[in-house]
């Protein structure tokens, strides 16, 4: 299954857990586990906080000051910071599925996270049935 996922800026993180939710109940998926992962090397995806937007920025704010867009880098594109934050963070997730739900904490969402936006993204979503 693939999900389009456009994003608006350089960086940012897109909470897309309501679209692997739907995802996953259009798959028919009662039990069983849900991949989900980003085919681009200058994007990633991840399990956090979805419940305080606050989180994003932070998460954003360290990675920018991490690994900074202006440094020696020798990637001629240019987009060599994002390159590096996508590795850091991954480029896929596996989630649980019980009763039809994805098996996530309280406060935790999936992230589509953008390091050299704004574009169209892709995401695939995957399932193995128990």
């Amino acid at each position: 299954m693939l999900l389009t996922v456009k994003t608006k800026a350089r960086t940012e993180l897109i909470d897309i857990t309501s679209e692997i939710q739907e995802a996953v109940q259009s798959a028919g998926l009662n039990e069983g586990l849900c991949m989900v992962c980003v085919p681009h090397t200058t994007a990633a995806v991840t399990i956090n906080e979805n419940a305080d937007p606050s989180v994003k920025a932070d998460i954003l704010m360290v990675l920018n000051k991490i690994i900074p867009w202006e440094a020696d880098y020798r990637h001629l594109e240019g987009n060599s910071p994002a390159h590096i934050k996508s590795t850091l963070v991954g480029a896929s997730e596996l989630i649980a599925v019980e009763n039809g739900k994805l098996v996530l904490g309280t406060w935790q969402g999936i992230f589509f996270c953008e390091f050299d936006g704004p574009r169209n993204r892709k995401v695939n979503i995957s399932f193995i049935k128990n």
